[in-house]
């Protein structure tokens, strides 16, 4: 969902020019109500945290080139017809292909679902039947509704952020401030959510990771052991000679633990079609898990079948003057007062006008009074009403406009100004006829 910019303002060539700064349509992902961050004209779409992603890049790119200085590069000569060069290569090229599915792990939408501009109807609303004069219909959305999923319910929760029903298998994003379709995990590491667009290139770049570990790790004792083999010294004299193999060592075989239990919980995931979420929170391992079809349709639904295109088109223009819709005055789940949502604003309804319509019908009581100790109450009609109200409301009267600012041909009264009216007249007439009598006498 994208926050609709303010109308343009007229400039002396005739063009639009937009409050915000710009000239012409602005674009949805310059007015993104989540907190993404946009490259490229909107191309890229990253979470807040991207930073992390140069560390994520410096801690991939960093033992690698010192693999290839002081490791590759020795082993080149030690092995016939050109092997030695393939080595290097091999982990250059791999170092790359890892590097493009981190960048198409953290800089694609991950399947975002688009906010609501108002919150959906209530089930069983006609649209039929309007409210009456000083009552609010009493709708309410639930907080839960029930889906059914492969023959099984399933709960699913409204968001009162993206004012939307979350489909299955998707959650909100505290930090991305987003609802993410099959939603896993947020991973600081990438800087950006996992979920139903990204969650295939995640895997592979989790996988691809712990492979070139793998590699450079397998290397650099095969480069330990062409020393000692050569030299004909221990192993402890043969690792002193290369300094940069024992630190590539003991890194990689750190970095293996982590990327490599990373690799495996997600492939138990995977095998039993479950995301990080549902596991740490629903643990199917203790009831019927209904999106699990079987290992094979499992891997198949990850590896196989197509990425869903994206519902959010970010570089689109954003419309200037968007309509909006007629709200109903119900109430959301976690509210206990009626709404009327506009740009998530509220209206006055008519039960909040009782108090003021009380104090107004006071402030007019007593002008009348002096208005007759003055003699100056001959006829009050119900003009003269409204324009009494204006000048005790607002102080400035405004022709040809009703008594809540909507601009008419006539003057439109409210059932309570029409009260106050005949209020009035009774107490004119009651007066005129007193006032009779006296000089009759």
């Amino acid at each position: 969902m994208y926050r609709v910019p303010p109308p343009p303002l007229p400039t002396a060539d005739g063009q639009n020019q937009d409050r915000s700064g710009g000239s012409g349509d602005l674009m949805v992902y310059r007015n993104w109500m989540g907190s993404n961050i946009f490259c490229l004209g909107g191309r890229l779409i990253f979470g807040p945290d991207v930073r992390s992603l140069f560390l994520t890049i410096f801690l991939i790119v960093a033992p690698v080139v010192v693999f290839c200085i002081f490791v590759a590069r020795k082993l080149m000569d030690d092995f016939p017809d050109h092997y030695g060069i393939s080595i290097m290569a091999a982990a250059i090229l791999f170092t790359i292909y890892d590097l493009v599915l981190l960048l198409l792990t953290s800089g694609r939408d991950p399947g975002i679902i688009p906010r609501n501009a108002h919150p959906p109807e209530p089930e069983g609303f006609d649209g039929i039947t309007e409210a009456a004069a000083g009552q609010t219909p009493p709708l309410r959305l639930p907080r839960i509704k029930e889906v059914e999923v492969n023959g099984m319910a399933v709960k699913v929760k409204y968001c009162e952020t993206c004012m939307l029903y979350r489909p299955p298998r998707c959650s909100h994003c505290s930090i991305c401030n987003n609802c993410v379709e099959r939603f896993d995990h947020h991973c600081p590491w990438v800087g950006q959510c996992i979920g139903l667009r990204n969650y295939r290139f995640f895997f592979m770049f989790v996988f691809s990771t712990t492979v070139l570990c793998m590699y450079v790790f397998a290397f650099c004792w095969v480069y330990i052991r062409k020393i000692r083999g050569s030299e004909e010294t221990t192993i402890w004299k043969a690792m002193l000679k290369t300094p940069a193999s024992i630190v590539l060592i003991v890194y990689t075989f750190i970095c293996m633990w982590f990327v490599g239990g990373l690799s495996a919980f997600h492939l138990y995931l995977i095998s039993t079609n479950q995301t990080t979420y549902e596991n740490f929170r629903y643990r199917y391992d203790r009831r019927a898990n209904p999106y699990n079809r079987g290992v094979v349709q499992n891997f198949m639904e990850i590896f196989c079948s197509g990425i869903a295109p994206s519902k959010n088109n970010f570089r689109a223009a954003v419309p200037q003057d968007p309509v909006l819709p007629r709200t109903r005055g119900f109430m959301s789940p976690n509210m206990g007062k009626p709404v009327d949502n506009i740009e998530m604003g509220r209206k006055a309804v008519w039960g909040d006008m009782n108090s003021g319509l009380d104090l107004r019908e006071g402030q007019l009581n007593s002008t009348s009074r002096s208005n007759r100790k003055g003699g100056e109450l001959g006829g009050l009609s119900p003009l003269s009403v409204d324009e009494s109200m204006e000048r005790v409301v607002g102080g400035v009267h405004h022709p040809r406009r009703s008594s809540w600012g909507r601009k008419s041909g006539s003057w439109d009264t409210s059932p309570e100004i029409v009260s106050l009216s005949a209020r009035a007249g009774e107490s004119n007439r009651a007066g005129g006829s007193g006032n009779a009598d006296s000089r009759h006498s």
